[in-house]
């Protein structure tokens, strides 16, 4: 029976993991997921409290780089920090216009947050009077920074759901 929901749950977390592809915390969900589950089942001892803080920490890692990956980019590419900044504004807002506006998933959240970080930090650095071939460089690098964020994240989710399932069928 412990096999059969520990299939459950890998089955559950690769849901999970796709929600990262929508801008959703899909990452913190598998660490929900396997630490409630590690506490229904604590007594078969299937995932040790070192596998539970590790996912926690790779999920932590994971919003990290999502988060700084516009910024880092516009950073690069010469931006201002206020054109930085603009670029993390503008990957959320991008994302959440992104979901509604281009109706195919997955692809409408990224374009739509790489789209937003990029035209946030283009406004950004165009509003303190720099160039407009130096203002679009910037926000081609927020855009492609952003973009690196998003499959940093999802690269971390990979990692969480291995480690899981690894550890969810070895002793």
């Amino acid at each position: 029976m412990l096999y059969l929901l520990l299939i459950v749950l890998i089955v559950l977390n690769v849901f999970w993991l796709m929600l990262v592809l929508f801008g959703l915390p899909g990452n913190w969900f598998i660490v929900i997921s396997t630490c409630l589950f590690a506490w229904w089942r604590w007594e078969e001892s299937v995932f040790s409290i070192y596998t539970l803080i590790a996912i926690a920490v790779l999920a932590g890692l994971g919003e990290l780089f999502e988060l700084l990956g516009g910024m880092h980019g516009a950073k690069r590419a010469g931006a201002s920090w206020q054109g930085s900044i603009a670029a993390l504004v503008g990957a959320i807002a991008g994302a959440i216009i992104g979901t509604f506006t281009i109706p195919v998933p997955f692809l409408g959240t990224v374009l739509g947050a790489c789209i937003g970080a990029g035209l946030g930090s283009l406004a950004m650095e165009v509003s303190r009077g720099r160039k407009m071939e130096e203002s679009v460089r910037c926000g081609v690098g927020a855009g492609l920074g952003e973009l690196l964020g998003i499959t940093a994240k999802l690269a971390v989710g990979i990692i969480i759901w291995i480690t899981v399932t690894v550890a969810a069928f070895l002793p």
